[in-house]
């Protein structure tokens, strides 16, 4: 179905014009289509210019490198060239008719030789919509627009033909519900019900990038809730579902999945600078580990203790399972093993040496580790929650003081190896470690000290732990 009246009414990127005039010199057709479409009706701003052709890949290529600065063909075997043009990205992709083995998911790659057989083979009908270019004529041939105005997802073949070509599609459904705020068509939504342990015939990596996606969307939460309640979560991220744990009849703990989704929501109301992804990930699976720690105490009451130690443990696991950056999952399990710390503050009188330790501890996430405390509490108690936030406000401000005064990002003993060698008469080895070790526990206990004063108490340590220094030393 064409309807040339809604093209008219979306407002094309001028350089996809210029693109399309190219093309048409050439003596092919050229079609703005999927994301940037789908955008350009919602009246959401084009980034990406995807475009589909009916020129072969080698023909684009040739179009491309006469008329961009930089071309690349890492894309190639799918029939996609991509290039620099008139300083915007473009990328250009041929007709396609695949079909797919669906064992591994492996697209046979098949050229197609029409516009309509192309889209169709897209993953939702919002994103199967066309737009020519330079003419403008608009292409829809699965009721995108009425998807689009229902605010609804759904695939433009049958959904179980749709998951079984390529079954991260079911994930993507929750990330596009998330991004747009759409909710997904019943059948569709059943589809994903039933095929969701199809999903592990997708890599770890290709989950992870899915995943993040929806993860830093505007509302994860709605997509979280469609992972979790259609199964798919279970086959990547187990820990989530698992925090519906069964509340006893006398409701001794909050329901934990609920609380957390609640702390993920606090964490994105507190961000500065758009989607923080370690501060979610730290958010969502922050009490991942309360299942696992879960007992009943004398009385009926419930505990969790220690959840924050194998939260940190779990966080880490699966976060390696999903092939993420070493950095990211050190940072995450860090916030995780750290969230309970503050808790007591405003109660027990934390010396110096104490924030010192939370400072030093939290290293350079204790932004993000401030940010995490304070989305944390989601009580209902007015008078309670008033109490944390005064104490996470004088916390933070007494942190700021004692930094003003030392230089607590880089608490380092206040000699070093080589000083430590020369003082001590010692080779380099752990002799050297130990005493270096000794000297940042005194620095993290007493603040900034002369160096007379450290190599004074470096004395002192060495002589108890019969390591004296050297007749010649020093």
């Amino acid at each position: 179905m064409s309807d040339n009246s809604s093209g008219k009414e979306i407002t094309v990127p001028p350089i996809a014009d210029e693109l399309g005039r190219v093309f048409a010199d050439g003596g092919f057709e050229l079609h703005l289509v999927g994301g940037p479409v789908r955008d350009a009706v919602l009246r959401r701003s084009v980034s990406d210019l995807d475009f589909t052709t009916d020129a072969r890949p080698e023909a684009t290529e040739a179009i491309l490198r006469a008329h961009c600065s930089t071309v690349w063909t890492t894309g190639a075997d799918f029939g996609t060239i991509g290039g620099l043009f008139r300083g915007e990205q473009v990328e250009v992709t041929t007709f396609r008719a695949d079909a797919y083995d669906r064992v591994s998911r492996n697209p046979i790659v098949r050229y197609g030789d029409n516009l309509v057989d192309d889209l169709e083979r897209r993953d939702f009908t919002v994103n199967a919509m066309a737009v020519s270019v330079p003419g403008h004529e608009f292409t829809d041939p699965f009721g995108g627009l009425a998807d689009i105005a229902r605010q609804t997802i759904r695939t433009p073949a049958s959904p179980e033909s749709s998951f079984a070509d390529d079954p991260l599609r079911m994930l993507r459904a929750a990330r596009f519900a998330a991004q747009l705020g759409f909710g997904i068509d019943p059948q569709t939504l059943d589809a994903m019900r039933r095929m969701a342990p199809e999903l592990g015939r997708i890599t770890a990596e290709r989950i992870r990038d899915e995943f993040v996606k929806l993860l830093t969307a505007p509302d994860p939460v709605v997509g979280l809730r469609i992972l979790v309640d259609t199964g798919l979560a279970e086959h990547f991220l187990p820990e989530l579902p698992a925090l519906r744990m069964e509340i006893d009849e006398h409701a001794q703990h909050k329901d934990v999945y609920e609380h957390s989704l609640q702390v993920l929501r606090n964490a994105i109301a507190l961000e500065q600078d758009g989607p923080d992804l370690l501060l979610r990930l730290a958010a969502l699976l922050h009490d991942i580990g309360k299942p696992e720690t879960k007992d009943v105490a004398e009385g009926g009451g419930v505990t969790f203790h220690h959840h924050d130690v194998a939260g940190a443990r779990l966080a880490r696991r699966r976060m390696r399972e999903l092939k993420f950056p070493k950095a990211d999952v050190q940072a995450v399990s860090l916030l995780i093993s750290l969230h309970l710390r503050f808790y007591g503050y405003g109660d027990a009188g934390w010396t110096d040496s104490a924030v010192r330790r939370y400072v030093t501890d939290a290293e350079a996430q204790l932004d993000r580790l401030h940010l995490l405390v304070r989305s944390d509490c989601t009580t209902r108690n007015r008078r309670k929650a008033e109490r944390l936030r005064r104490d996470y406000d004088a916390f933070e401000d007494r942190i700021a003081r004692i930094r003003a005064e030392e230089d607590l990002r880089a608490v380092r003993p206040d000699l070093d190896g080589n000083a430590i060698m020369e003082l001590l008469g010692l080779p380099p080895g752990p002799q050297v470690g130990r005493a270096w070790a000794y000297l940042k526990e005194l620095r993290l206990e007493r603040g900034p000290m002369s160096r007379e004063e450290a190599e004074s108490q470096l004395r002192a340590w060495a002589a108890a732990e019969g390591l004296a220094p050297s007749p010649d030393a020093g």
